[in-house]
């Protein structure tokens, strides 16, 4: 039989890619995705498509008013969206789009759910090498979460070794994209945008498009987003 895993699933290129990694490594997989009152809801749907791409049988949607009430974010608050940052800017300092705590949540909430379902691995696609600033994508952030789930739940204290698996967190995102393309992972159905404009199209100017744009140019592969007029 398949070993049981869950995977935290956005609808974006980072989290498909890492469950096309799951999958592609023979784990039965349970994707997690988070309505927080996000800005780009699309991405939502993004995720249901991918996930009925992979023919994942249990795909939970959790609703999780915490972030819109706390707000500070560009991504849940009345806070504008930076757009046509350098890569340069994007590494000084923590971006407005920065969600108190998000993976640190997510993060329990898939621990909470692997708990019940006898999994023992998790799969999350933080990455810290194109990087925009938020701290809880880095590697430090995962080991720490890892010490965390050895210590907080009833199953780990009898003897369940949990596994938080973050396989993409020291790839470029071109490596990313090329890992992803060898594994013919959907990315016509993902989303990335911060800030989609009309009926989910990517804005192209916020910094998720622009490392995505820029992971797709630099892996030589063709950019299947579907950017605004205005921003293309």
């Amino acid at each position: 039989m398949s070993k049981p895993a869950v995977v935290l699933l956005s609808g974006g290129l980072d989290s498909t890619t890492c469950l096309g990694l799951a999958i592609n490594e023979g784990y039965d997989v349970t994707a997690l995705s988070f309505d927080y009152n996000q800005r780009h809801q699309v991405e939502l749907e993004a995720a249901r498509q991918v996930a009925a791409f992979y023919g994942v049988q249990k795909h939970f949607v959790f609703s999780v008013g915490l972030f819109r009430e706390i707000g500070g974010s560009a991504l849940t608050d009345n806070i504008a969206v930076p757009r046509g940052r350098s890569a340069e800017t994007m590494g000084q300092g923590i971006p407005v789009t920065y969600v108190p705590a998000r993976n640190l949540v997510f993060l329990s909430y898939a621990l909470g759910v692997a708990e019940r379902a006898g999994a023992e691995d998790i799969f999350i696609g933080v990455n810290a090498v194109d990087y925009s600033g938020y701290p809880d994508c880095r590697p430090e952030f995962i080991e720490a979460f890892q010490r965390t789930a050895d210590l907080a739940v009833k199953a780990a204290v009898e003897g369940a070794r949990y596994k938080v698996h973050a396989p993409l967190v020291r790839l470029s995102k071109a490596e990313i994209v090329q890992l992803g393309t060898s594994l013919g992972v959907p990315y016509h159905l993902t989303h990335s945008c911060y800030d989609p404009v009309g009926p989910g199209l990517a804005c192209g100017g916020c910094d998720s498009c622009i490392l995505r744009r820029e992971g797709f140019e630099h892996a030589g592969v063709p950019d299947p987003t579907r950017y605004a007029t205005s921003a293309a």
